[in-house]
C-alpha cells in the first residue's frame, strides 16, 4: 500500500506542472512543485548505443536532469528502487493520424475546376492545412500506444496530395494540449492520393499526381518571385513550409522511387513512407539517399490446406509472406536509415509481434531501438529532447522487466513528460508459469499467465482440461475449478499464498466440504528449459529462412542479372531486313552488345558458339503500340494531359515483359491511353527483364506523345458527359486552342522575358518545334483528315496514326502528309466507329507508299506479332520479307530508331531472335531472345525455371502449413486476376497506387 501511495504522490507532484503559469486559478491556491524523482539501481539504456548498469535516472519538471552511476540525488527527491528492472527511452512513431478525424467524402460526379478561391487551382493541394485545427486528443488510442512502448507520435491529416503540416504530440493522458504539443508544426506531408473531400477529377492517375506536384513546385517558385498579383494561400503555405521535414507517403517500393524522382527534380530530399517491399530493389532504394518510415504490416501465411486453392497462389505473393519480415534487416545491412511505424496495421496490437518477427529474421536489437528512438527524433529535428535519456531530454521512458525486445519481458510503466502510465503493476509478484500439485490422490498441472495484469489459469488432470477461474490480489491466489468427473457439477476451491513466486501454499476445499492442505511447486527442470530452447531455435530457423530475391522478384526472375556475351550463331537462315534480304546458311557474330559480323565461316575464339542449322534469325520484334509494363495508362482528369509521361509509371515487374520476350519482342512503345484528345507522353523501352524501370528506357529516347480522336475522347460511353469536348467538332477546337496557346507560350519563352513554366505548354511547344512526335489513336477518315489539316496549319506533321482502321480510304493523303500507319491485322466491328475496318488495310496503305506497322494494343496479342504480320501475306499479298518488316524495321522507322534496331546490320544493337522455324509460321517459337547481347529469354532455361518455381512453391507451402499447425493466424487464398490495360483503361481508385 505504501508503494501505491508513492506512485500517487509522484503523479500529483507532476500534475501541477501542466498548468501554464500565466493562467488564473479558480480552484485553489497556485503552488509549484519542485521535487525530483530518482529511479535507482536500474539497467538504463540512455541511447541505443549507451547502456549503464546499476544506474540512476533523475528527473524533474518532465525532463531528465541526470543519468549515470554516480548521480547526486537532492534532498527533495522521491526515490524509486528499480533493482532488477530496465529503463529504455520511450518509442516515437513519426507517421500517424493520431487524434485526427478523417474527413468525409465529397459528393459524386466529376468536377473539372477547383472549388476554392484564393487557393491553388487544384483542390488536392492543401499545404495550408494545419493538423492542429482538427486535432482532438484520444486517450483511448494513447493508452493502446502506451502498451506498445510509444511516448510521442507525429500526427497529420491523411488526406490529399499535399496535406499540410503535422504536429508532434506527447502521449500524456494527464495533461492538456498546452503540455502535450511538443511542436505544432513539425513536418509537411505529401502523397500521390487525392483528397476525398473534393470531386475535382484531376489527377486521375499516379502519373497525373507526379505531374501536378512538379507544376506546383514550378508555380511556387514563380509565386515566390512576386510574379503573381493575386493571392494564393496554398503557394504561400508551401513556400513557408519548405524548411520543414518533407514526409511523402509512397506505400510501395515502386512509388518510393517515383516520389524520389519528383523530389530530385527540385532538390528536395523526402523522408518516404515505404511499403515493406524495399528489399526487392535495395540498391535503387539506397541510391535515393532517402530515410524510410517503415511499416511492418507483414502478411499472414496463406491457408494452403486445400491443394487446389494453393495451386492458384502466385510465387510473388508467397514470397512476400516469407520475405517481408527480412526487409528491416536488409535495409539496416545496406546502411539505409529507417524509422519504424504502426502505420498500415489493421490492429496496432500486432506491432510488437511483427517487430519480434523482424528481429527473429535478423534485425539487430540495437537497430530496432534506433528505429524507434534516435532515428525518428533526428528526422524530426528533435534529437535534443527526444530519443535518448540524456540531460535535457523529455522524461519519456519505459520501465521493463528486462530486454524490451524479448517476448517474455513485461512492460510495467510508460512515463511521458515525467508522468507515469502504468501498464502492469511492477510490485505485483510474478507467478506466471507451470505448477504441479496433488489433491486427494489425483495429480494436477496448473498453468498461470498474466499475473501482473489479467491473471488467467488453466488446470489439467490427465487428458482432461478442467474449467478454471482465478483471481490474484496481494500475493493471494483464489482458484475454482471443476472436478475431473464430468458427470457431476462439482468444484474444488483453493486459497493459496505465493511466498516467493515459485510455490503456492494454502488450503483446498473439496466438493464434500473437506479442507485439505494445498501445495504447488513451479516446474523448473532442465528438460523443460531445453525443450523451450529447442522450440525457440526451431522457430528462429524457420523465420531466418528467406526465399531468394530475384530480378524481378517473381516467377521467372533471374537470381543474378544476365550479362552481355559474345555469341556466334552458325549456319542460320538470316532475315536481314536490309538490301541483302534473306541469307541462307549464314553466321551472325554478336559482340559488345552490337552486331559485329554477318557472313559465312565466321569465327571468334572468345564467343559462345550456337549451332543454328535449320533455324532462323531475325531482328527483335518491335511493338509500336503497347500498354504492358505500366502501372497506369490514362490521365483523363482533363482534356489535355501533355504534362504526364508513361516513363513515370513503368512497371518493371509486369510478367508480360517476360511473355513478350517469349514471343520474340525486344522493344515496345508504351502509349498513353485515349481518354482525352491530347494524351500523355510515351515511354519507349527495351524489354530488359530484371532491370529497374529507369534502365528499361532507351538512351536518348525519341520524344513521343499520344493524341486521340473519336468515341473515347468525346466520352461517347460516359455517364457524366460533363467534360469538353462532347463532339468530333469540339475535338478539333481543343487541338487548335492548345496549339495556339503553345505557340504564344513558345514565343514568350524565346523572347527572353520572364514566363511561368508550364509543363503542358513546354511539351506542346516541342511538337511545334518538331522536337516531339505525335502517335494518334484514330479510326474515322474525316477525323484523320482533320488532324492532318490542323498539323499543317501549325506547320508540323503527324508522325503516326495508330489503329488507323480507315487508313485504306485516305492512304494517298497520308502518303502526301508523310504520316505512317500502325494498324491491327484483322480487327473489326468491335465498336461502331470500326464498322468499315477491313483486313486488307495494312497492304493497301503499304502499297500506297505509307510506312506500315502491325501493333498489338493488347498484352496477349503482343506475344504473337510475328503471326499477326503474316496475315498481311494472306490479306493483300504482301511478300514475306515486307510482312516481317511490319513488326521489325517499319515500327523502328516510325519510332525513329531504325538507325539502332529493326534490322540485322553490322553496328546496330544486337537485338535479335533465334527462331525454331520460319519466323512467320504458327509453329515457330522464339528459342532465344537477345537484347544488346544479353539473353533475356531462353527456351531451355525457361523449362528449368518452371521446375525451380514448382520446388520453391512447395517449400513455401510447407512453411505455411507449419505456421498453421503452430496455431498462428492464416489468410484465405483468394483468386487474383491480372488486369490487362488497354487504350480506355482508367485507374479504378486513385487513393492508392500500390500497383507493383
Amino acid at each position: 500500500m505504501i508503494k501505491v501511495h508513492l506512485r500517487l504522490l509522484i503523479f500529483m507532484c507532476s500534475f501541477s506542472l501542466f498548468a501554464q503559469d500565466y493562467f488564473p486559478s479558480n480552484t485553489g491556491v497556485i503552488a509549484n512543485n519542485s521535487n525530483y524523482t530518482a529511479f535507482t539501481n536500474a539497467t538504463i539504456h540512455v541511447s541505443p548505443t549507451e547502456v549503464i548498469d546499476n544506474a540512476t535516472l533523475l528527473i524533474k519538471d518532465g525532463k531528465v536532469v541526470s543519468v549515470g552511476k554516480s548521480v547526486n540525488i537532492p534532498k527533495n527527491t522521491t526515490t524509486v528502487d528499480l533493482s532488477g528492472k530496465t529503463i529504455y527511452p520511450s518509442f516515437i512513431d513519426m507517421y500517424t493520424d493520431f487524434g485526427v478525424q478523417k474527413p468525409k467524402r465529397g459528393g459524386s460526379g466529376p468536377q473539372y475546376g477547383a472549388s476554392r478561391s484564393g487557393f491553388y487551382w487544384n483542390d488536392h493541394v492543401m499545404p495550408e492545412q494545419d493538423v492542429m485545427a482538427s486535432f482532438k486528443y484520444d486517450a483511448k488510442s494513447a493508452s493502446e500506444l502506451h502498451k506498445l512502448g510509444f511516448g510521442v507520435v507525429n500526427t497529420h491529416m491523411p488526406d490529399g496530395i499535399v496535406r499540410g503540416t503535422g504536429a508532434l504530440i506527447a502521449l500524456n493522458n494527464n495533461a492538456d494540449n498546452s503540455q502535450r504539443v511538443v511542436d505544432g508544426e513539425t513536418s509537411q506531408h505529401l502523397s500521390f492520393s487525392k483528397s476525398v473531400t473534393s470531386r475535382q477529377s484531376y489527377p486521375s492517375s499516379i502519373m497525373g499526381s507526379m505531374a501536378l506536384l512538379r507544376q506546383m513546385y514550378n508555380d511556387a517558385k514563380w509565386y515566390a518571385g512576386g510574379n503573381i498579383d493575386t493571392k494564393d494561400l496554398s503557394l504561400e503555405a508551401l513556400n513557408g513550409n519548405k524548411n520543414l521535414p518533407q514526409i511523402f507517403e509512397a506505400g510501395s517500393r515502386a512509388n518510393l522511387l517515383r516520389a524520389d524522382k519528383v523530389g530530385d527534380a527540385f532538390n528536395i530530399q523526402y523522408t518516404i513512407v515505404g511499403g515493406g517491399d524495399e528489399y526487392e530493389r535495395i540498391n535503387e532504394v539506397k541510391a535515393t539517399n532517402a530515410a524510410i518510415i517503415l511499416p511492418i504490416d507483414f502478411q499472414l501465411a496463406y491457408d494452403v490446406d486445400n491443394p487446389f486453392l494453393a495451386s492458384t497462389l502466385s510465387l510473388s505473393d508467397m514470397r512476400s509472406w516469407n520475405q517481408e519480415p527480412h526487409n528491416p534487416r536488409l535495409l539496416a545491412e545496406n546502411g539505409i536509415k529507417f524509422a519504424l511505424t504502426t502505420h498500415g496495421l489493421k490492429s496496432k496490437k500486432s506491432f510488437k509481434s511483427n517487430l519480434m518477427k523482424a528481429i527473429e529474421s535478423g534485425l539487430s536489437k540495437q537497430k530496432a531501438l534506433e528505429a524507434l528512438t534516435t532515428i525518428p527524433a533526428g528526422l524530426l529535428g528533435k534529437s535534443d529532447v527526444l530519443g535518448t535519456l540524456k540531460s535535457g531530454s523529455y522524461a519519456n521512458f519505459l520501465i521493463t522487466s528486462g530486454d524490451v525486445f524479448d517476448k517474455k519481458t513485461k512492460l510495467y510503466e510508460n512515463w511521458v513528460q515525467g508522468t507515469p502510465h502504468v501498464i502492469a503493476d511492477m510490485n505485483v509478484k510474478d507467478i506466471d508459469g507451470d505448477y504441479n500439485f496433488k489433491l486427494a490422490g489425483n495429480d494436477y498441472k496448473l498453468s498461470i499467465s498474466g499475473s501482473d495484469s489479467k491473471p488467467n489459469a488453466k488446470i489439467e488432470s490427465g487428458d482432461n482440461s478442467l474449467g478454471t477461474k482465478m483471481s490474484y490480489t496481494d500475493d493471494w491466489v483464489n482458484l475454482t475449478f471443476k472436478t475431473a468427473d464430468s458427470t457431476k457439477k462439482e468444484y474444488i476451491r483453493i486459497v493459496a499464498n505465493s511466498a516467493n513466486g515459485n510455490t503456492l501454499n494454502g488450503k483446498a476445499t473439496m466438493p464434500n466440504g473437506n479442507v485439505l492442505s494445498f501445495y504447488a511447486n513451479k516446474i523448473q527442470n532442465e528438460e523443460g528449459d531445453k525443450k523451450d530452447a529447442k522450440k525457440m531455435m526451431d522457430s528462429k530457423s524457420e523465420d531466418s529462412f528467406m526465399s531468394p530475391i530475384t530480378y524481378p522478384n517473381l516467377a521467372y526472375g533471374f537470381k543474378e542479372k544476365p550479362k552481355a556475351e559474345s555469341i556466334l550463331f552458325k549456319n542460320a537462315t538470316v532475315w536481314t531486313n536490309e538490301k541483302d534480304g534473306v541469307l541462307e546458311n549464314t553466321d551472325v557474330l554478336i559482340k559488345d552488345g552490337k552486331i559485329s559480323k554477318i557472313g559465312k565461316d565466321l569465327s571468334d575464339r572468345k564467343a559462345k558458339v550456337i549451332d543454328a542449322t535449320g533455324k532462323h534469325i531475325t531482328a527483335g520484334i518491335i511493338d509500336e503500340h503497347s500498354h504492358i509494363a505500366a502501372a497506369s495508362i490514362n490521365e483523363g482528369g482533363q482534356n489535355s494531359s501533355a504534362e504526364v509521361t508513361i516513363e513515370d509509371v513503368l512497371d518493371d515487374e509486369d510478367i508480360d515483359i517476360y511473355r513478350n520476350l517469349a514471343g520474340g519482342v525486344t522493344s515496345i512503345q508504351i502509349l498513353h491511353g485515349s481518354a482525352n484528345p491530347i494524351g500523355g507522353r510515351s515511354a519507349i523501352i527495351k524489354l530488359k527483364w530484371g532491370e529497374a524501370a529507369e534502365d528499361l528506357i532507351y538512351d536518348n529516347s525519341p520524344k513521343f506523345i499520344k493524341f486521340a480522336l473519336g468515341e473515347n475522347v468525346k466520352q461517347s460511353r460516359s455517364r457524366s458527359n460533363a467534360r469538353f469536348p462532347q463532339s468530333r467538332m469540339g475535338v478539333e477546337q481543343v487541338f487548335v486552342d492548345y496549339f495556339s496557346r503553345a505557340k504564344a507560350y513558345d514565343e514568350l519563352k524565346k523572347s527572353g522575358k520572364p514566363y511561368r513554366k508550364d509543363a503542358e505548354m513546354e511539351v506542346l511547344a516541342e511538337i511545334l518545334n518538331k522536337e516531339r512526335f505525335i502517335s494518334c489513336h484514330s479510326y474515322v477518315q474525316s477525323e484523320i483528315n482533320m488532324l492532318m489539316k490542323v498539323a499543317e496549319q501549325f506547320d508540323f506533321n503527324v508522325n503516326t496514326f495508330t489503329h488507323i482502321l480507315e487508313g485504306y480510304k485516305v492512304a494517298d493523303k497520308m502518303k502526301a502528309h508523310g504520316v505512317g500507319g500502325s494498324t491491327f491485322s484483322d480487327w473489326w466491328a468491335y465498336k461502331y466507329e470500326v464498322n468499315d475496318a477491313i483486313p486488307y488495310n495494312a497492304a493497301i496503305m503499304h502499297n500506297a507508299g505509307v510506312t506500315v506497322a502491325i501493333n498489338s494494343d493488347d498484352a496477349e496479342m503482343s506475344r504473337r506479332l510475328n503471326q499477326e504480320a503474316a496475315k498481311s501475306i494472306k490479306y493483300g499479298g504482301v511478300s514475306e520479307e515486307e510482312a516481317l518488316k511490319f513488326v521489325t524495321l517499319n515500327p523502328a522507322k516510325l519510332l525513329h530508331l531504325d538507325d539502332r534496331v529493326g534490322s540485322l546490320k553490322v553496328g546496330k544493337d544486337a537485338d535479335v531472335v533465334l527462331w525454331t522455324d520460319h519466323p512467320l509460321s504458327i509453329y515457330a517459337k522464339a528459342e532465344k531472345t537477345i537484347i544488346e547481347g544479353v539473353t533475356y529469354f531462353d527456351l531451355e532455361k525457361d523449362k528449368q525455371m518452371r521446375d525451380a518455381i514448382k520446388k520453391e512453391k512447395s517449400e513455401l507451402i510447407n512453411l505455411m502449413l507449419q505456421d498453421k499447425n503452430k496455431g498462428l493466424k492464416t489468410q484465405p487464398v483468394t483468386k487474383k486476376e491480372k488486369k490487362l490495360l488497354h487504350c480506355d483503361s482508367m485507374d479504378n481508385e486513385h487513393t492508392s497506387h500500390n500497383h507493383n
